[in-house]
């Protein structure tokens, strides 16, 4: 497939369109004197009129309504990380329900999972609409705002895990200059400071936005301590009134111990008599795992005319990491593998992979038109896309080193095991072609209908067997869907898409270690109803249907996929301004996931594990009339219990957790400040936040009772 041609063509047609626009004539005078000139359309960086978090674009390919979206898509805008001071993915997904931690360790790589199914950190995870690994925390300093959304992507993003996909939208340069200072400080001396700036240049067609941040972490987890450093800039060049060029680049570097879960006592039992902040990497050879990540990002976009314009995107991603873990798994003494001792004794291995590094490229380009033909009216999109990965790792080293205890940690010496060579083991290179066009069958109909066709070349080497695989796929993915709108601010849909994902990668315990699995076709069915109560506040409902090859690892020790998981769903939700002083966060999620057709009676008829049958979060913020500035905040966060193991065999209790906060909007010195606090799991409540089936299953708590205090300049 020669779809890279298709995007230059694209690309040259836009680029000299741009550059022979009026705009660049000598004479501003001539160009008000052509009324051509006067009636073309133009690109130009402004908000749009709807509040962002009523509109999304990673429902579609551009920017449109919730109420007109198809698809059940959350919006987490700046102002909700700012009033909430969020700092990592992880604090802002807790309020929607249908998204759970999935094998999320504290100081690693932030993984969740969707509807019950997890996301893929090389496909799942998106930078302005392009993918981009998720293999570290991704900073928000520079994000104007996180979209999810939720179930199958293959119309929208091609390859990715059934779940659906996290968008994270670049902060763009403001029209009026912006000088804002954050800094914060946690309950165990955490310490946080960010500066965002923005503007234009004294020639307006220039703007920037700039974003600096460093951070001393110190978790709640005694010893899971590290630091952050980051810096971005975004830049705008007006060419012409039609032609926007936009490049962003980013560069973080983090640092951080890792915390890994408990097992089962016995391979049977939860531990008890354990704390939250329990550190079970705490030898004196342990280091930070330490991720260098960066990306440079760029976005052309030319008007032709009111109804057609035309897109090119990319992104250059570089990832590097370091990871060092005393890996806590087993226990020899009782021949368990899984599982800790009885008495809590547990092995610990030396675990080190040295010199990882990703580097993948991301791009697409687009036209974009409407026209009519007849009664119909079109609003058409086709595009093409590429994304070409390059991973690079070496044979790690995973040793015995000795053995501690959950109750009284010892000290145990490091292995003397030595890595092998870094290699290139992963070569893909993804080419597609996608259309969609949305037909406005009458005044209160819509139909969208869209195919995406993916060609995959991929190659693997693995590690732990030392042998090659090279394999090729291509899959014709649909989506259609049809909206019904009886009044101006209400909708329903019916949806039916179809998605692809790569397989999963076995386990280096399992007999087929770090291999991966071929990719997998998933299917969805979806109806939804949303309705704009007032401009402010809109409420929504879904029903959905997701069914998938089931991926696990069977008796023999291999990693398969048999059988099939089918999850099956509602989810409620309600967000804005209930009145002028209330502003109300509502997700209710009930999940029936069954897994079934694996000839195994242990297996069939049997939940997914560590995902809730039912999950449901409020937060309500307060403006409080009698003092000038000061609102209140609270929220709850309900999950029902969770099963351990594919098997069903262990199930980890229900939790309630409640959070409190203060914000207070006032000047100091003449400068407008936000002074917040926050307090969260007040009652202190010990929970089993994320029960992984995968390394042979792990246990992670919840965060006990902490502390937070920020203040916010505007200057």
């Amino acid at each position: 497939m020669s779809t890279p041609n298709l995007s230059v063509s694209v690309l040259t047609l836009a680029i000299l369109h741009a550059f022979a626009a009026p705009a660049f004539a000598a004479n501003d005078a001539a160009d008000a004197a052509d009324p051509q000139a006067q009636s073309m359309a133009e690109v130009v960086v402004t908000a749009s009129k709807a509040p962002a978090a009523k509109r999304a674009s990673v429902g579609g390919f551009s920017d449109a309504p919730l109420l007109q979206t198809p698809a059940s898509v959350t919006v987490i805008s700046q102002k909700d990380m700012q009033d909430l001071q969020i700092r990592n993915l992880s604090d802002a997904v807790k309020l929607d329900t249908s998204i759970n931690d999935a094998y999320n360790a504290v100081g690693y790589a932030e993984q969740f999972s969707i509807r019950g199914f997890k996301l893929d950190n090389n496909s799942s995870y998106r930078k302005d609409g392009v993918a981009i690994p998720g293999d570290t925390q991704i900073p928000l300093e520079n994000k104007e705002r996180i979209e999810v959304l939720k179930g199958l992507a293959g119309l929208q993003a091609g390859v990715a895990a059934p779940g659906g996909v996290v968008d994270f939208i670049v902060k763009r340069p403001t029209a009026a200059p912006l000088r804002t200072v954050t800094v914060e400080t946690r309950e165990r001396g955490t310490l946080y400071g960010a500066v965002d700036l923005g503007g234009r240049l004294e020639d307006t067609r220039f703007g920037y936005r700039v974003n600096v941040a460093a951070e001393r972490l110190r978790s709640y987890i005694k010893g899971a301590d590290g630091n952050r450093k980051f810096i971005s800039g975004a830049f705008d060049w007006q060419i012409s009134p039609q032609a926007l060029l936009q490049i962003d680049a980013d560069y973080q570097d983090k640092a951080q111990a890792t915390a890994p879960g408990f097992q089962l006592l016995n391979n049977k039992t939860l531990p008890t008599g354990i704390s939250a902040d329990a550190m079970l990497n705490l030898q004196p050879w342990t280091r930070p795992v330490e991720t260098i990540t960066s990306n440079i990002g760029l976005r052309f976009q030319y008007a032709f005319n009111d109804d057609w314009r035309a897109t090119l995107s990319a992104n250059q991603h570089s990832f590097k990491r370091d990871d060092y873990t005393a890996f806590p798994y087993g226990c020899s003494a009782q021949d368990l593998y899984p599982g800790f001792c009885g008495n809590g004794d547990y092995d610990v291995y030396d675990y080190r992979s040295l010199g990882e590094t990703k580097k993948p490229l991301s791009a697409q380009a687009m036209i974009q038109g409407k026209f009519a033909t007849g009664s119909l009216r079109h609003e058409f999109t086709a595009g093409v896309s590429t994304f070409r990965r390059r991973d690079r790792a070496g044979l790690y080293v995973y040793d015995w080193a000795g053995v501690s205890n959950i109750y009284h940690p010892q000290i145990v010496d490091m292995s003397t095991g030595v890595q092998g060579p870094v290699r290139l083991v992963r070569k893909d290179t993804e080419n597609s072609v996608f259309v969609q066009d949305i037909v406005s069958l009458a005044q209160n109909w819509k139909l969208h209908g869209g195919l995406r066709h993916i060609d995959v070349d991929g190659y693997q080497y693995v590690l732990k067997a030392d042998k090659e695989i090279r394999a090729k796929h291509d899959f014709l993915l649909p989506n259609v869907s049809l909206v019904y709108t009886p009044l101006d601010n209400v909708s329903v849909y019916a949806a039916y898409s179809q998605g692809m994902e790569h397989g999963g990668t076995a386990d280096r315990k399992a007999m087929n270690a770090n291999e991966e699995l071929t990719p997998s076709r998933s299917k969805q069915i979806e109806l939804g109803a949303k309705m704009d109560v007032t401009p402010d506040f809109i409420v929504a409902a879904s029903l959905f249907q997701i069914r998938k090859g089931l991926e696990f690892q069977n008796a023999a020790g291999y990693f398969v996929r048999e059988g099939q998981a089918q999850h099956r769903g509602l989810e409620l939700s309600a967000q804005g301004k209930a009145s002028s002083n209330l502003s109300l966060g509502a997700s209710v999620t009930a999940l029936n996931s069954q897994q079934s057709g694996t000839g195994n009676a242990d297996l069939d008829g049997k939940r997914v594990p560590n995902v809730p049958a039912f999950k449901a979060a409020v937060h309500a913020d307060y403006a409080v009339q009698q003092v000038a500035g000061l609102s209140v905040n609270g929220s709850w966060e309900f999950a029902g219990k969770k099963a351990f193991e594919y098997n069903n065999t262990t199930f980890v209790p229900s939790y309630n957790v409640f959070n409190l906060g203060a914000a207070w909007a006032t000047r100091i010195a003449g400068t407008r400040a936000v002074l917040r606090a926050s307090v969260n799991n007040v009652a202190d409540k010990f929970y089993w936040r994320d029960v992984t089936p995968e390394s042979d299953g792990y246990l992670y708590p919840g965060a006990s009772r902490t502390f937070k205090v920020s203040a916010q300049f505007d200057f």
